[in-house]
C-alpha cells in the first residue's frame, strides 16, 4: 500500500515531501542529563524511564556529537538505509537543559556536518524558554528544526503518579511559546500509564487536539526492568490497562479508536515502539516488530473504512 493511501496522516511522508527525498534520523546523546534526576526537580527520574532502552549503541560508543553523527550515518548505511537527508536527533536526556550558549554550540556542531539537513530536539515542556526558542528559530531560517516535547499524558493525576514533576499546563505553555517560529512541534504520549482507563485514553485526544501540534509520537507502555514502574506493576497489576490479559489485538483496537479521535491535521510520526527484549519486564505487544504491527493496524482500519479523525465529524 502506498503512503498516500494510509488511513492516517503519516509524518514520514510529509517530511519526505518537505525535504525532497528520503529522511533518516541519527540519534545523538548530548549528555545533558535531566532535572528530574539530578535533584533540581526530583531524584530517580520518571517511574517508567530507562535511558538505555532508546539509546543506540553508536551513541554510547562515541563521545563527541560529530563522532556520533559519523557513526550513526555509517550504522544506517550498513543496514541499507541510505537517505537524501539526515536529521540530527538529540534524543537522550533533556536537550534544552543547559546554558543557552552551550546549547548553541552543541546544535551548531551537529549542523556542521554537510550531510545533516536539520535537527530534532527532544526535551521536557518545563525546560524551554524564549532564548532557546530564539536560537532554534534562527536555525530554522536555513535548516529544518523540530522540537519534541515529552508530554506523556494530558492528565495531571497521571503525571504526578509517574513522577514527571510537570503538569499539562506546562506543556500548553511550551507549545504556545514555540508556535509561529517555523519550528515543527511534536509531542510524545504513552498509551497505558497506570491508573488510566480506556475511556481516559480516548478522552485525552481532546486535550491533544487543543495543542494543535504538527505531529505526535505514540508509545505503548513498555515496563522496563529495574524501574520503579516494574515494581509497581508487580505489586498492583490491576492498575495497568495493558496488563497480562491485554492482547496485541486489544491494543491495536484501542489505538485505532484513539486515532479516530485525533484531528487529521496532526501527523502521526510513530505508532509503536520497540526496545531490546532483555530490558523489558512486560509489553502488550509480545515482541512483534513495529512494521508488522503497523501493517496490521492499517489493514484493520482499511477493512472497516476507518480514518484518522473520522469520529470528530
Amino acid at each position: 500500500m502506498s503512503t498516500s493511501q494510509l488511513p492516517y496522516n503519516d509524518h514520514a511522508t510529509a517530511l519526505r515531501r518537505r525535504l525532497g527525498g528520503r529522511v533518516q534520523k541519527v540519534a545523538i546523546d548530548a549528555h545533558l542529563g535531566c532535572p528530574n534526576r539530578d535533584g533540581k526537580l526530583g531524584w530517580g527520574g520518571c517511574t517508567f524511564c530507562l535511558n538505555e532502552a532508546f539509546s543506540p549503541s553508536y551513541c554510547r560508543e562515541a563521545e563527541s556529537i560529530a563522532e556520533q553523527i559519523e557513526r550513526g550515518i555509517a550504522f544506517h548505511t550498513e543496514r541499507n538505509r541510505q537517505s537524501a537527508h539526515y536529521l540530527a536527533y538529540f534524543q537522550s536526556g533533556t536537550n534544552t537543559y543547559a546554558p543557552v550558549e552551550q546549547l548553541r554550540t552543541l546544535y551548531n556542531e551537529a549542523l556542521a556536518n554537510p550531510k545533516i539537513s536539520g535537527i530534532i530536539i527532544g526535551t521536557r515542556p518545563d525546560c524551554i524558554n524564549s532564548e532557546i526558542v530564539d536560537i532554534l528559530a534562527d536555525i530554522a531560517t536555513h535548516k529544518y528544526v523540530a522540537v519534541e516535547y515529552g508530554i506523556e499524558s494530558t492528565l495531571d493525576r497521571t503525571l504526578r503518579r509517574v513522577n514527571r514533576h510537570h503538569l499539562f499546563a506546562d506543556a500548553q505553555r511550551a507549545v504556545e511559546l514555540t508556535q509561529g517560529r517555523n519550528i515543527e512541534i511534536g509531542a510524545h504520549f504513552i498509551i497505558g500509564l497506570p491508573g488510566e482507563s480506556r475511556a481516559d485514553i480516548i478522552t485525552t485526544s481532546e486535550a491533544i487536539n487543543s495543542l494543535d501540534l504538527n505531529y505526535i509520537k505514540l508509545h505503548q507502555l513498555q515496563i522496563y526492568r529495574s524501574t520503579a514502574m516494574a515494581e509497581e506493576f508487580r505489586r498492583e497489576p490491576e492498575e495497568f490497562l495493558l496488563s497480562r490479559n491485554f492482547s496485541t489485538d486489544d491494543y491495536i483496537d484501542l489505538l485505532i479508536e484513539f486515532l479516530r479521535h485525533i484531528q487529521p491535521s496532526t501527523a502521526i510520526d510513530r505508532l509503536f515502539t520497540l526496545a531490546p527484549r532483555n530490558l523489558i519486564a512486560h509489553s502488550p505487544l509480545g515482541g512483534e516488530r513495529p512494521d508488522t504491527l503497523r501493517q496490521r493496524l492499517v489493514r484493520r482500519m482499511m477493512q472497516s473504512n476507518y480514518r484518522q479523525g473520522d469520529l470528530l465529524f
